[in-house]
């Protein structure tokens, strides 16, 4: 029997091919460096004099600039957090003319000699600057030569370290996170502060500590815009530099002290400045399936009662998009509409257009007597579940669940209580506990669920809000949403791409190509009559666009087709083939069939209890064939094997379109 070979695990440093080795071109320079920056620090901790260290570090001198710069540091950090936080979050979420130039602003107190940044200071906020007088003659506030203008010299050299930081995290976190708590109810504010500020806060604090560090070393803005008066300016940089002229042994132990502060802060960060990951994986638990959950509940239990639209409200839905998708939307109370459609066709982008979050569609949207067109997402009650639930990493399910109740004002106890009967009925009750990173991804989804239903929006919009379950949980979950549909006294908008979801959920399929509506009818309608190739082969079968021709039609992709009936010339139709339809021969057939192609098989596929078998032709489309296994090999089908296929003119269908 031959055995698999399972490749090693990369070492726990990183990923490394067996053997490499770094070029000697590259390591001696690379050493080098180390040996450069190392060696100054090795110096101090040389010449330092271990025996007096503790007499130099409590001299009253050095106790003062300590004081006097831990004062200082904190403040401007706290300056730094109060003006650094929201410049981080416009240069990482606005798009604004002259925002490179901003950017460059920021940077520039990094690259900018100190005392070139000292000199600036004192130009702007000096006595005779640009804002010193009216500081002076306003408020009585003196900047230079004050322990205030120590900060605002620290903050001003130390600031674009705590935006750059917290910029980049900001960047890279999703906006589905912050959208979907718009969708819940949450304003701006209270999606700022209790989703994005909580999910950054590695980055917040990299950049605090950084920012921290760096005031608490200023030396060069410092001693150019507050002088160095014992007491009032003197920090410990400026202490160490007057130590130097008399007590250079004192000097060396002060410098000491502000390596190891420096050298604690980088230790703590362990690489989060850079972006590198710590090496320790996070803690998580993740069931290998949601077979060990309870099984969902009856679907005939109370509905929990929420705040945001009362029990009984009707909501119907009157829409007309505009943009990219061109379409109007008409729906009662209580309606499913299934939006199916290719990659790109805008689906996605007319479920964000009615939450007014894209500016490529706009919708003219109104719910029930209420025109919702001109509200902010938080406030047109409209609820959304995107492809990837976007749960909120730092709160437990319940509390994601509780979250559109508590943003719509529900106490917190009332919150929970109804948070937890939505987390039951989806069969995630158990789970209550655990925070996003401890589900799989079909419990994650079932709690995305709850979270959205939980805050009884007018319009329900889910994307694709079943495509991480399991087949059986699929199942289970569906017969309980459509449950919650059937009370629902608003529309749902349902994105998918499971014509078992469509027909089983939805009152009406709506199938979008290119931004237009090709369809909206009932799910028979559209399974009996489909006008889209994509749908027709999401259905599972062959679809063939073309033009009438004769007796039959001029296919787009080339090649033609014989039907039954003739139709008017010219006119475009799209023919419906049943893979079942399709008889596959080893030699050309001879008989009634009109339709005959030589090709040859591409792939075979599982289907059931039948075989699928796909093949391709330069006198056709690709054509998928649907036989019993028995017939598969008794042709001898297999990959590559030329053959012959044939549909009967009866057997195609025809739709105008």
């Amino acid at each position: 029997m031959r055995r698999l070979r399972i490749p090693a695990p990369a070492p726990a440093g990183g990923p490394r091919a067996p053997g490499s080795r770094a070029p000697l071109a590259l390591a001696v320079p690379a050493l080098s460096a180390v040996a450069f920056l190392l060696l100054p620090l090795v110096g101090i901790l040389a010449r330092t004099t271990w025996s007096e260290l503790g007499t130099h570090l409590t001299s009253p001198g050095v106790l003062e600039a300590l004081r006097l710069s831990l004062l200082v540091s904190f403040w401007a950090l706290g300056l730094a957090l109060l003006l650094g936080v929201p410049l981080a979050w416009l240069l990482a979420r606005v798009s604004f003319p002259g925002k490179a130039l901003v950017r460059s602003l920021v940077l520039l107190p990094m690259v900018l000699p100190p005392t070139v940044g000292g000199v600036a200071l004192l130009l702007g906020f000096g006595r005779r600057g640009l804002l010193g007088p009216w500081l002076e003659g306003t408020f009585g506030i003196v900047l230079p030569f004050h322990t205030s203008g120590a900060v605002v010299a620290a903050t001003f050299v130390s600031m674009p370290f705590l935006v750059i930081s917290l910029e980049g995290t900001l960047a890279g976190l999703r906006t589905s996170y912050e959208e979907t708590a718009a969708s819940l109810g949450a304003s701006p504010v209270r999606v700022f502060c209790t989703v994005t500020l909580p999910m950054v806060a590695p980055g917040l604090a990299a950049g605090a500590a950084l920012t921290w560090a760096r005031a608490l070393g200023e030396f060069g803005a410092t001693i150019t815009f507050a002088g160095n008066l014992p007491g009032t300016t003197q920090t410990l940089p400026l202490e160490v530099y007057l130590l130097l002229q008399d007590a250079p042994e004192a000097a060396t132990s002060v410098s000491l002290l502000l390596l190891v502060i420096a050298m604690a802060v980088l230790i703590c960060l362990r690489g989060r400045w850079t972006g590198a990951t710590t090496g320790r994986p996070a803690r998580t638990v993740r069931p290998a399936d949601d077979t060990a959950l309870p099984a969902l509940p009856a679907t005939g239990t109370a509905e929990p009662d929420t705040g945001s639209a009362a029990p009984g409200e009707r909501w119907p839905l009157h829409a007309e998009v505009t943009g990219f998708n061109q379409l109007t939307l008409d729906a009662g109370p209580g309606t499913t509409i299934a939006v199916v459609g290719p990659n790109g066709a805008g689906k996605t982008t007319l479920l964000r257009a009615l939450l007014g979050l894209t500016p490529r569609a706009r919708a003219a949207l109104r719910l029930g007597d209420t025109d919702v067109s001109a509200l902010p997402p938080h406030r047109r009650g409209v609820a959304w579940v995107p492809q990837d639930g976007a749960l909120f990493p730092h709160l437990t399910a319940l509390t994601n669940t509780a979250y559109g109740l508590r943003a719509h004002g529900t106490p917190r106890a009332e919150a929970r209580r109804t948070a937890q009967q939505w987390l039951d009925r989806l069969g995630v009750g158990p789970l209550a506990h655990r925070k996003p990173a401890q589900l799989s991804g079909g419990q994650a989804q079932r709690v995305a669920l709850a979270r959205a239903l939980a805050a009884r929006p007018r319009l329900l919009l889910l994307d694709e809000p079943l495509a991480a379950l399991d087949q059986t949980t699929r199942a289970h979950v569906r017969h309980t949403l459509r449950a919650h549909l059937a009370a629902f006294g608003g529309v749902c908008l349902l994105v998918t791409h499971d014509p078992v979801e469509a027909v089983s959920l939805a009152d009406r399929v709506l199938v979008l190509d290119d931004g237009r509506a090709l369809q909206d009818a009932p799910p028979a309608e559209v399974t009996r009559h489909p006008r889209s190739p994509w749908v027709a082969r999401m259905l599972g079968r062959n679809a063939w666009p073309g033009t009438a021709a004769g007796d039959g039609l001029a296919l787009a992709e080339g090649g033609r087709l014989v039907l039954a009936d003739r139709l008017p010339e010219g006119v475009r139709a799209l023919a419906i083939i049943a893979p079942e339809a399709v008889s596959v021969h080893l030699d050309k057939p001879a008989g009634s069939p009109r339709n005959v192609w030589p090709g040859t098989v591409r792939e075979i596929t599982s289907a059931g209890s039948r075989l699928r078998v796909l093949v391709t032709s330069d006198r056709a489309p690709d054509l998928v064939a649907e036989i019993t296994p028995s017939a598969a090999l008794e042709l001898g089908l297999a990959d590559g094997v030329s053959v012959w296929t044939s549909v009967k003119a009866t057997e195609v269908s025809v739709v105008t379109l």
